[in-house]
């Protein structure tokens, strides 16, 4: 699996906040190490961002006229931002020659609404790549298996009929959305303390949902933040559990790719790497 990355994402840095350059730097260097071989992405066009997003928003953004606790203002984080949602473009348009793809750039972007933003993310990376897929005529699956629900990825594509998005998710916990399901968004909310057995279980029946859809491409919200020592949740996945969720991803046979979103252990780069060995 190749991996779409650019050390600019790593320029950027609000001191003691835990999505830091240091989880994203030290994943690269050890799948480095792993052999794996890079690509670097081109930043989306702001056309491209209004396939997500309200102009209000992209200016908001783009002239730092905006407030949120989680996600902070930094000088030139349009920019930053802009390369990540390129990234999940470029992951999107390669998956569909054949090659799984994975996106490894900050900052996240599932809670990223049409016209809001916030808990570190700025825009929403996999929506807009998702949006370009469906241009291509595609009929997409969203799965998200961060910890926290993708209230921005529920909020852009709900009733949609040409994409079908589902999450796992912890309940409770930020941002207090997807306790139930609604039309085309399918939440499965997971009680404080899940293990592995009980979470690759309700995968099965999320996948199951998946392939009735039958998509032509599967886009992952790719979270890591379900990891037992992970320092903001309370899910109990193992590093060798995802090797067990990329294998049933991969039973659906789907071309697909996958937008890192959170994952704050300081473990996160063997739990990247469990999840795309070969």
């Amino acid at each position: 699996m190749e991996i779409v990355f650019s050390k600019e994402c790593l320029e950027y840095e609000f001191m003691g906040h835990p999505e830091s350059p240091a989880r994203v730097k030290s994943t690269y260097e050890y799948l480095k190490e792993k052999g794996f071989s890079f690509i670097k992405p081109r930043p989306a066009r702001e056309e491209d961002l209004l396939l997500a997003h309200t102009k209000g928003l992209i200016e908001g953004i783009k002239n730092l006229n905006f407030f949120d606790a989680d996600t902070p203002l930094l000088p030139e984080i349009f920019a930053y931002a802009r390369l990540s949602v390129g990234a999940a473009i470029m992951a999107m348009e390669l998956s569909l020659k054949g090659e799984p793809i994975f996106s490894l750039l900050r900052p996240p972007g599932h809670h990223a609404g049409k016209n809001f933003l916030g808990g570190f993310c700025y825009f929403n990376n996999l929506s807009v790549a998702v949006q370009k897929a469906i241009l291509l005529g595609k009929k997409v699956a969203i799965l998200d298996i961060d910890c926290h629900h993708g209230n921005g990825t529920q909020d852009i594509f709900l009733g949609k009929k040409d994409v079908l998005y589902v999450s796992l998710h912890q309940v409770p916990l930020y941002p207090g959305t997807g306790l139930k399901s609604d039309r085309n968004c399918l939440n499965y909310p997971l009680k404080p303390g899940t293990g592995e057995k009980e979470y690759l279980a309700t995968l099965k029946e999320a996948i199951s949902e998946i392939k009735k859809f039958s998509p032509d491409l599967l886009a992952i919200s790719a979270g890591f933040d379900t990891y037992r020592d992970d320092p903001l949740t309370d899910i109990g996945l193992r590093i060798e559990s995802y090797g067990k969720i990329k294998e049933l991803i991969m039973e659906t046979k789907l071309p697909y790719f996958c937008v890192l979103e959170g994952g704050y252990s300081s473990e996160l780069k063997y739990c990247v790497y469990e999840f795309l060995k070969p």
